[in-house]
């Protein structure tokens, strides 16, 4: 059985040194090949995290060529263990498609690396469209990360455990959100994978579907042409380094174990063989722990 880790990071001494809260532990590539190994990992990708190193460094589009240049460094000297998801300038979208353009043709990129939003303005904004057709057509998958920099709720509370637990975990929920109110979900077949379970989506599942019905019934909403639950569907999650059993579970409900990666978000979180075995404890068929753990992935981009 082939382990991928759906979700860790890495980041150059360039981001790490212009970011506010960064240390040189992210940038460890010994480190985390060590904990590979010792975890029985066979492959990893590489994400971006997010950070505000944009600010000191002149744009996204320098952060964007410091992340995609070095990870193609480590892509070259460990070809076999790690998959590079690259930046992309959100805020030039000519640039941001040429980037997408050398990484994946010159770099060796088999994914994009997104996060929830960039300044309140979120995915389902039309200067993604371009991309996500691209991206379709290649066949690249769109991870996306949850947005650090001012998230959804940020303008009213910054607390150093609020934001992270809370704010996060919401700008992840409305992304993912506004791309169903957008039809992107419905209509777009690009793969997108979103962190932590796709925030509280699968628990909102039903209200979904309740509270679309109801304003159906007096006309106060769009028609989506079909329940959001059918569109939400389409989503891909990891379980980005999570052991409790109630998180995998609502996920199960409403994705399915095809629609589950498991990631470590490593290094934020250390307990890699604690979110394996949270796979493996689950009540579910061998077949589909296996897929959660890895095959899911491997068919994302080997088919």
């Amino acid at each position: 059985m082939k382990i991928i880790d759906a979700h860790s990071h890495w980041l150059p001494e360039e981001v790490i040194l212009n970011a506010h809260f960064y240390h040189k532990g992210w940038g460890l590539i010994d480190s985390q090949l060590k904990a590979m190994d010792e975890a029985g990992i066979d492959q990893a990708v590489l994400s971006y995290p997010t950070s505000d190193a944009f600010v000191k460094l002149g744009g996204h589009g320098a952060v964007a060529k410091a992340f995609n240049n070095n990870v193609a460094r480590i892509l070259k000297d460990h070809p076999s263990r790690f998959i590079g998801a690259a930046v992309l300038p959100a805020d030039d979208q000519e640039e941001l498609l040429r980037e997408f353009k050398r990484s994946t043709e010159e770099l060796g990129f088999k994914a994009i690396s997104l996060a929830t939003s960039y300044d309140g303005i979120y995915l389902d904004d039309a200067r993604f469209l371009p991309l996500y057709k691209l991206a379709q057509e290649k066949k690249i998958p769109i991870f996306v990360h949850s947005q650090i920099v001012n998230p959804i709720g940020f303008e009213r509370v910054q607390d150093p455990l609020l934001t992270p637990v809370i704010e996060y975990i919401f700008d992840t929920t409305i992304c993912i959100g506004k791309l169903l109110m957008s039809d992107i979900l419905r209509d777009c077949g690009t793969k997108f994978i979103f962190g932590y379970f796709g925030g509280v989506i699968p628990f909102l599942s039903h209200r979904f579907d309740a509270t679309y019905q109801m304003l159906r019934g007096i006309n106060f909403v769009k028609d989506l042409k079909g329940s959001p639950t059918d569109f939400l569907k389409n989503i891909y999650v990891d379980t980005s380094g999570d052991i409790r059993k109630a998180n995998f579970l609502a996920a199960l409900e409403l994705l399915g174990p095809k629609h589950l990666l498991w990631g470590s978000d490593w290094p934020a979180k250390k307990d890699i063989s604690g979110s394996i075995n949270a796979v493996r404890n689950l009540e579910i068929a061998e077949e589909d722990k296996e897929n959660i753990l890895g095959g899911n992935l491997e068919k994302m981009f080997t088919s």
